[in-house]
């Protein structure tokens, strides 16, 4: 009877692994495919649009699979194997169930750990030192080139004062406007 059991949770916990793994391969399988999330708990549990993925909690679809194929495969091993009384197979399977679930709750924080928005936040080039790409006239604008956020690119670019700035000055953004970075010329300080 409990070697049925733990057959049975092996075979249900890593077909739902497997198949999981087969459908995120061609693309279904996140947690908004079919109208909304499916965890089940976890401090962000009441937040409909968290930043955090319903495989970063304890208690998820993966967590759940993980801790019944675990749970089952340790269990054989400890009844048909190691030939362990059935109290002692039992307390040693959950404790490897629960171990498995904790371990893919952990991997998946991590990953989300990795993630980025990628999104730039032009405010962040106040205070940042650069120079003119393109010739920064007065009310037509130019370019510059800043390091913004760890990434050195090409912006748009407007003059503090009344002056051109002519390609290769070097500057500093002193402000923000429609998408422009303002920027003033270091020599001139």
């Amino acid at each position: 009877m409990l070697d049925s059991l733990f057959m049975f949770s092996a075979i249900i916990g890593g077909a739902t692994i497997a198949l999981r793994t087969v459908l995120m391969l061609f693309g279904v399988g996140d947690d908004h495919s079919f109208g909304g999330s499916h965890d089940l708990g976890g401090p962000q549990a009441a937040e409909p649009h968290s930043d955090l993925d319903a495989g970063t909690r304890l208690i998820s679809l993966q967590g759940i699979a993980a801790f019944l194929m675990m749970f089952g495969l340790v269990g054989l091993a400890a009844t048909r194997e190691a030939g362990l009384a059935p109290p002692l197979a039992v307390v040693i399977a959950l404790a490897a169930g629960f171990a498995s679930m904790w371990a893919v709750a952990k991997v998946f924080e991590a990953m989300v750990g990795l993630q980025s928005s990628g999104t730039l936040d032009l405010a962040a080039a106040v205070g940042q030192e650069g120079v003119v790409y393109l010739t920064v006239k007065p009310g037509s604008g130019g370019q510059v080139q800043v390091n913004i956020q760890g990434r050195l690119g090409v912006y748009d670019a407007q003059t503090q004062g009344g002056g051109e700035l002519a390609t290769g000055r070097a500057i500093r953004v002193v402000g923000v406007r429609a998408n422009a970075l303002v920027v003033e010329d270091l020599a001139a300080r």
